[in-house]
């Protein structure tokens, strides 16, 4: 199914590299040299307005779920896999159609992705709704509570090996070679999807790391990519909020360069998922479901 196909404007391509940074001049200074301008580059943060939009009772309705800071660039992953996260997507036929526009429902010019639902949506719609500004930092912004977020249990496969503990060692330098915009800037978070033999499936950056992590959610959806047996590489620390994403995507395990919250060590206890942080220097701390991992 073509999600950008519709009589609605095609989707834009993805965004090149120099859309993702900014150039721009600064004061730099050392002890050495004292101060002297250059010029720095930047990664680029910018709302995009997310909608759905849906018939009902023969009428359509368009709602704004949310704007976000996020880094320009596969727009449409990023609507999808968040719409994926909070429970209104669930396959590619809950989606009728993908497109962008100029100005969102409320009249605002700025950046927006909509996406038209096959149906309309269940449950408290306004439980779900955002209507705010997030900030790039923030994924659990505009909700009341942990208990309105979706949570899956992850499906176990008895037949999946172990995972050999050198392999997820190894998955960080993976991730960070494929990090263009975080080699020009410094300044954006990255996640991966590899398999079980370690290779390198997807990847995805953002200045928001749930935003990374959104695009990669909507990107394998795009792609029919099942994500059980799957590893969910991240840059950065685990927190309940991204350990709930890879709970809905179905992710077995969650490989993080830095440290866990005691909410994320918690829920990914619940939902089945192996859990390491610290994974860096070929070593690793592993705080859940270790029996995935091969312990020799």
């Amino acid at each position: 199914m073509n999600l950008s196909s519709s009589s609605h404007p095609a989707a834009a391509p993805k965004s090149p590299l120099a859309e993702t940074l900014l150039v721009t001049s600064t004061l730099h200074w050392s002890r050495n040299n004292g101060f002297h301008s250059v010029e720095d580059r930047v990664v680029v943060e910018a709302p995009l307005s997310i909608e759905i939009s849906y018939e009902k009772n023969g009428y359509t309705t368009r709602r704004l779920l949310g704007v976000t800071m996020r880094t320009p660039g596969h727009d449409d992953e990023l609507a999808l896999g968040l719409l994926r996260a909070e429970g209104f997507v669930r396959e590619l036929g809950d989606v009728r159609a993908s497109f962008a526009a100029s100005e969102n429902s409320q009249g605002e010019k700025m950046p927006t992705w909509c996406i038209e639902l096959s149906h309309a949506p269940a449950g408290a719609f306004q439980a779900t709704s955002r209507t705010l500004v997030t900030t790039s930092a923030c994924g659990f912004c505009g909700r009341d509570g942990q208990e309105s977020l979706p949570i899956r249990r992850v499906p176990r496969a008895s037949t999946a090996p172990r995972l050999d503990c050198e392999l997820i060692t190894a998955l960080p330098e993976k991730l960070h070679r494929e990090q263009s915009t975080f080699f020009a800037t410094g300044g954006c978070h990255g996640a991966a999807i590899a398999n079980e033999l370690g290779t390198i499936l997807l990847t995805r950056e953002d200045v928001g790391r749930h935003n990374a992590v959104d695009k990669l959610l909507g990107a394998a959806l795009q792609q029919n990519l099942l994500l059980e047996n799957k590893i969910l590489i991240l840059s950065g620390r685990a927190s309940f909020e991204l350990i709930q994403k890879a709970s809905v995507g179905g992710f077995g395990v969650v490989a993080a360069v830095g440290a866990p919250s005691s909410a994320a060590v918690e829920l990914a206890h619940a939902v089945g998922i192996t859990l390491v942080g610290f994974v860096r220097d070929q070593r690793l701390n592993a705080y859940t479901h270790v029996d995935r991992l091969s312990l020799r």
